[in-house]
């Protein structure tokens, strides 16, 4: 990954869902957060935990299957991809991505999938099995100006 690197070991779900909260305070309107890894890994979890931490007081279901779920907040619309079940790329037009990465907060699961549609600059969010059953690893690279915004992590 290329940008600003950081590596963060997660004890548990917990520390997953406070990572979350914390880059919900360092997001804003344009953003497009890229989360990666294997079924199973957390990247549920990490959208859930960042959708109420930026105000949603309702249920977050998985977009598995409806693909996108919009979230209109207070300081602005997020949207949550599930790109597992595209088949190509130009697919996401008709999700009206476009309008997403310039309006609101885009947290993409299974990004690998949007190819050259991913933004230049976001924030690349790769989670992994950590050595214990509960535990993950995550690594961050930030692009663009998300580079400054993970200092201090």
């Amino acid at each position: 990954m290329t940008g600003m690197s950081r590596t963060i070991h997660l004890a548990d779900e917990a520390a997953t869902r406070a990572l979350a909260s914390t880059l919900a305070e360092r997001a804003k309107p344009g953003d497009v957060i890229a989360l990666s890894g294997t079924l199973g890994t957390g990247k549920s979890v990490f959208a859930r935990a960042f959708i109420h931490a930026r105000g949603c007081r309702e249920e977050v279901p998985s977009p598995t299957f409806t693909l996108v779920q919009i979230y209109d907040l207070p300081d602005g619309a997020i949207h949550h991809f599930d790109l597992y079940r595209l088949a190509a790329p130009d697919e996401a037009w008709e999700l009206d991505i476009e309008d997403a990465f310039a309006e609101g907060i885009s947290l993409i699961e299974w990004p690998e999938n949007l190819g050259s549609l991913l933004p230049p600059a976001h924030l690349a969010l790769r989670l992994e099995m950590g050595e214990a059953e509960s535990a993950r690893k995550a690594i961050l690279a930030g692009h663009g100006d998300w580079r400054d915004r993970l200092e201090g992590l």
